[in-house]
């Protein structure tokens, strides 16, 4: 598996892949503003709440079109029966609308502020970059891993599934290049 990796020496890419390209897939480069906030949603959860919300309504409108139907064939389900789905069509659009408004990471110049999906104002945790000795994120962008000491024996994972893949590139550069500036 490749890791991209930097520590407190600098910046370290292991395998070859990183050498191949030509420099254009460096993690390491210079952040144009660091004074700002980087906000990371769950969209990339919510596009499968989107489809069930989709396939629920799908499902409440087949029922109601039926029940049209119902005084030629009594057999046909009842227009009630068309509740449940949409129903639940509403609460999957709230979930997906409320994964994709509300962040999951932010990157902040005091540190990754990382929102958990359950009650996310009273359970947010910050994680300063004092704290972050090391990090290193996988070949295919689906794990950050952010280690408190040089020796990795404690730390945190994030997994990055719920981002967006388009945008999980953009967190793993920005937080490597905060990591590579040190003390700056």
């Amino acid at each position: 598996m490749l890791k991209w990796r930097v520590s407190e020496m600098g910046v370290a890419c292991v395998g070859n892949w990183c050498l191949g390209c030509g420099g254009e897939r460096v993690m390491a480069g210079k952040i144009q503003s660091p004074e700002k906030e980087l906000r990371f949603t769950r969209s990339g959860q919510a596009v499968g709440y989107w489809i069930g919300a989709a396939v629920m309504l799908t499902v409440g409108l087949t029922l109601l079109a039926c029940a049209w139907y119902r005084e030629i064939n009594p057999q046909l389900p009842h227009a009630m029966w068309a509740v449940l789905p949409v129903l639940l069509a509403v609460v999957f659009a709230r979930l997906a609308v409320r994964l994709t408004r509300h962040a999951y990471l932010i990157l902040t110049p005091l540190g990754i502020e990382v929102f958990p999906f359950f009650r996310p104002a009273q359970t947010m945790n910050l994680i300063s970059w004092q704290e972050v000795a090391d990090a290193e994120v996988d070949g295919d962008f689906t794990r950050l891993t952010l280690h408190h000491n040089v020796e990795r024996t404690s730390g945190v994972h994030l997994s990055l599934r719920p981002i967006r893949a388009d945008r999980r590139e953009l967190l793993a550069k920005a937080v490597l290049g905060r990591l590579s500036r040190g003390g700056e």
